[in-house]
């Protein structure tokens, strides 16, 4: 679920481009495997929607990754498919294509909706896995939503911050720099991105991105390299902002008998008893590199992750918003991120390397 604004300029998107979203520069795709938006402020991915199989089978053009999109965008397609958006009474076919209230359930099996697009608040529009707030922060303020890289700290954990006071940035610098787009190769299946910051960020330590995207799953990568002469200490996050239906009506699978430090209790350690069931406010960080699966009820996702120890599942809570989350999107999205933590901090010695990484896949894919 993201801004409508967004989706309009997927919408006017053919193949690849850069444009503006808020005063920051994006770069969108718009492809027959599906759509990927990502922010050159953080290297941050805002948004992906992987084509349905019944859309790529039937050749559905760049514009069109959904089934009912792609017959609107054909030049031959039927009348009243192509005039949906126009005619109140189109087709329930015609309909399900606009992401109107009426969609399918075979288009939300497919990975193409998270929730009805009825249930999608005003300025925001349904479909893809990721969430963004509506209301984001003006430059250089952080976006909420999406994937923002924590690096090279987690929270307020201000394990390699190197300012006098350690007063660093919440969750570190890395999030709200500018990042350059350094490389784009593509192939029929998908894409790769490969960004770096534009300033260093770090004496001893250089951060750079992966971003594969193609119609089975979404992969980002964080690589961190120690160029410099003394170990440090190190951590951070795939912060990944999950759309989903209802954030208190989500099941987590995959953490049964894990300890975790429970935030809002004072990181009380505790065990998880059972899968999780999400009914409230939590914060909680997992010690465990166990495979993940959310099912918020119209869609299962499998999460994996590389160079991880911790997962952190968060959600404040409808008292506790952000002051940039509107109250009437705030049960839309839920947080499962990859990370290290207190629980499994990185020393990287000179020349050396940390990768963390996440992954993004249908559950009922192999």
């Amino acid at each position: 679920m993201i801004p409508a604004s967004l989706r309009t300029l997927l919408d006017d998107t053919d193949g690849q481009r850069r444009a503006e979203w808020h005063g920051r520069d994006i770069w969108l795709a718009n492809e027959t495997w599906g759509e990927l938006v990502v922010s050159l402020q953080g290297a941050q991915v805002l948004h992906y929607f992987p084509a349905p199989d019944a859309a790529q089978a039937a050749g559905a053009l760049p514009n069109a990754p959904e089934t009912a999109r792609a017959a609107s965008a054909l030049p031959n397609a039927p009348e009243t498919a192509r005039t949906a958006d126009a005619l109140p009474n189109a087709p329930e076919a015609a309909r399900a294509a606009s992401a109107l209230p009426n969609a399918p359930e075979a288009a939300r099996a497919a990975g193409a909706l998270p929730t009805d697009a009825a249930e999608a608040p005003e300025g925001m529009a349904a479909g893809g896995w990721l969430w963004v707030t509506p209301t984001p922060q003006d430059p250089p303020g952080a976006i909420r939503g999406g994937i923002p890289l924590c690096w090279p700290w987690f929270a307020d954990e201000h394990i390699a911050d190197e300012s006098a006071d350690r007063s660093g940035p919440l969750h570190g610098p890395a999030r709200k720099a500018a990042w350059r787009l350094d490389a784009v190769d593509e192939h029929e299946e998908g894409v790769e991105l490969h960004l770096s910051p534009e300033s260093r960020l770090h004496s001893q330590l250089t951060p750079r991105a992966v971003i594969q995207a193609n119609a089975n799953r979404l992969h980002v990568e964080l690589i961190t390299e120690h160029t410099g002469e003394t170990p440090v200490k190190m951590s951070g996050a795939l912060h990944t902002y999950l759309a989903v239906a209802d954030a208190f009506g989500c099941r987590l699978e995959g953490l049964p008998g894990a300890r975790y430090l429970d935030k809002l209790a004072g990181f009380a350690e505790r065990e998880q008893q059972g899968e999780l069931g999400v009914r409230g406010a939590l914060d909680r960080i997992y010690h465990s590199n166990a495979e993940l699966t959310l099912d918020d009820g119209n869609r299962r996702l499998r999460i994996a992750r590389q160079g991880s120890d911790s997962a952190v599942v968060w959600h404040p809570g409808d008292d506790a918003l952000p002051a940039d989350t509107p109250a009437e999107v705030g049960r839309h999205f839920l947080c499962v991120e990859a990370a290290n933590t207190r629980l499994d901090p990185v020393w990287l010695v000179p020349g050396a390397q940390h990768l963390l990484g996440t992954t993004l896949s249908r559950a009922d894919e192999a």
